[in-house]
């Protein structure tokens, strides 16, 4: 994967973030859709650490390669 598409992947990521913030009540965020908010704010959370990994394991294996 090129740079470019982890860069979409991460923007799209921290756009349903941001709409999962909207869908929280905030005077009772652990009942209701608050926590189906709540989950959808972790999950994009994961996959950008997993896309932020992913791409350093790329870094590191050219230059083990000697690119």
């Amino acid at each position: 994967m090129n740079k470019k598409l982890h860069l979409i992947l991460i923007v799209l990521a921290l756009a349903l973030m941001a709409y999962n913030v909207t869908m929280i009540d905030f005077e009772n965020p652990f009942e209701g859709d608050s926590t189906v908010a709540l989950i959808g704010i972790l999950a994009p959370l994961c996959a950008i650490a997993l896309l932020l990994i992913f791409r350093t394991s790329k870094k590191i294996e050219q230059k083990i390669e000697g690119k």
